[in-house]
């Protein structure tokens, strides 16, 4: 089948900020590290902290340069800095900037989303992020070549760098210099990825350790990891078993379900275990299912997601995320980053994304103090980044993607990694059901696993309280080493 018939599928690995079309990016002209010093109050913390936006090169596995890269880092002044813990950042694509992350989440200046979703985005606020983490470990943002300040080289080709091999060098190569740089090889090292950047720390990961120089957790937000297994083609009756506690969230939230007094986590729970047991069960049953057990599934789907039975018994039961999407609300779409947002039929998304980027130019200028030395890029170099990316070792991701076979690798070979799995309800790119069925089914060893859901969509951290509990969440992981 031509790839272009399965984008639909695949985009859900994107990252909402990384899939614009893509235009030229210009050279950066960064000689030397732009320095500025701050204060700032962390976790309750009042904390000392520089800003360092510098340049790094990497290489090719021949050695040859092949990219400088600009990372910005914020690393606080403590009396003993030799061990104190470093998160390296990064959103997914593939690929993009890191914008969601820094001005959402672990910068020290984040975009105020409002709990009212018909909130002009040109009226968000950007304020003191208080929820960064930086009381508790130095942050450091990726911004991969063509995107952010980072470039290929003259010379060098920016397709050789698309790939999730070359990709992920980028990277690891970033993190051995930063360290080197920074006087810190004994730094407990932490991966937080975003949507394909789950992907990426899960390559990192492995790449680095190959080089004796292992991490000490990894995180992954909006988890694509296992997404070749939950990817809803019609015959793949997992995937609308695991997609359940997504729809039933969404049906719960907009008051479309059967609440019956249940708070949301209870009622995706219950969605949960009726996909794991009857549905599934009629589901492999097919075409063969007695049409009495249909119904009655169909039923106890609509009290979930607020779906009439009729349309799940005319889709088989098999009513997709994108189909649920739609249908809904007739004439309507339901966000897919974010499913609590309603927009009009044909329009790709909610507009509260658009103020991350003027937000991010601010910050370089008036916080970060950067001089005119070339345009921070905000798109996706790779243009249609699917067709372009060279998913090795097998080329394309649809025959099957090595991540979760990586990953329980990595954690083998290192007795001291912890996992810290996050997703957002209301997310119909990668779900919380697709998130548990990882842990479930992936053989990872369980007592250094943690997964988290919280109130929010792809970005569950544009919701304060979600930023809130996540950013706790983090700290403790962190502290428990």
């Amino acid at each position: 089948m031509r790839l272009s018939r399965l984008l639909p599928i695949v985009a859900l690995a994107l990252s909402p900020m990384a899939a614009r079309a893509t235009t030229p990016v210009g050279a950066v002209e960064l000689a030397a590290p732009v320095v500025a010093e701050h204060k700032g109050v962390f976790g309750g913390v009042r904390t000392s902290y520089r800003s360092v936006v510098e340049p790094i090169e990497v290489s090719d596995p021949a050695g040859k340069p092949v990219a400088r890269l600009v990372a910005t880092s914020y690393i606080a002044r403590v009396a003993d800095s030799a061990k104190r813990p470093v998160l390296f950042v990064f959103n997914g694509g593939p690929i993009g900037p890191s914008t969601p992350l820094h001005m959402g989440a672990f910068g020290p200046r984040r975009v105020a989303v409002p709990d009212d979703l018909a909130a002009d985005p040109a009226t968000f606020q950007v304020v003191d992020n208080v929820y960064a983490p930086i009381d508790v470990a130095d942050v450091v943002i990726f911004d991969p070549a063509n995107t952010g300040y980072s470039r290929t080289l003259p010379g060098v080709d920016p397709a050789s760098q698309f790939s999730n091999v070359a990709d992920g060098r980028q990277l690891a190569q970033l993190i051995l210099a930063w360290r080197r740089i920074h006087a810190r090889p004994d730094a407990p090292i932490y991966l937080v990825g975003e949507s394909y950047g789950t992907m990426r720390a899960v390559e990192v990961a492995d790449q680095l350790q190959q080089v004796d120089q292992p991490v000490a957790g990894i995180f992954l937000l909006g988890q694509a990891v296992n997404i070749i297994e939950y990817a809803q083609r019609p015959n793949n009756i997992v995937s609308y078993a695991v997609s359940l506690p997504t729809l039933a969230a969404i049906g719960w939230y907009h008051g479309k379900a059967d609440r019956q007094g249940r708070s949301l986590e209870q009622f995706v729970a219950d969605a949960k275990a009726y996909g794991a047991g009857e549905y599934l069960s009629v589901l492999f049953l097919g075409d063969t299912a007695p049409a009495e057990r249909v119904a009655a599934v169909a039923r106890r789907l609509e009290q979930f997601t607020g779906l009439p039975a009729a349309e799940f018994v005319r889709q088989r039961l098999k009513v997709s995320k994108t189909a649920y999407q739609r249908l809904l609300f007739p004439g309507q779409l339901l966000d897919t980053n974010d499913a609590r947002y309603i927009v009009p039929a044909g329009q790709k998304s909610a507009g509260y994304l658009t103020r991350f980027d003027p937000a991010m130019q601010e910050h370089l200028r008036s916080f970060l103090k950067m001089p005119d030395i070339g345009a921070y890029a905000m798109d996706n170099p790779a243009g249609d980044s699917f067709a372009s990316w060279d998913w090795a070792p097998n080329k394309t991701p649809f025959l099957d993607w090595p991540y979760v076979g990586q990953l329980k690798s990595v954690m083998e070979k290192n007795p001291q990694l912890r996992l810290f799995v996050a997703n957002g309800y209301f997310d119909t790119q990668t779900t919380v059901g697709a998130m548990d069925y990882l842990v479930a089914q992936s053989g990872l060893p369980r007592d250094r696993v943690e997964t988290a859901s919280y109130r929010g969509g792809h970005m569950f951290y544009t919701v304060e309280d979600s930023l809130r509990r996540f950013s706790d969440d983090v700290r403790r992981v962190v502290r428990a080493r």
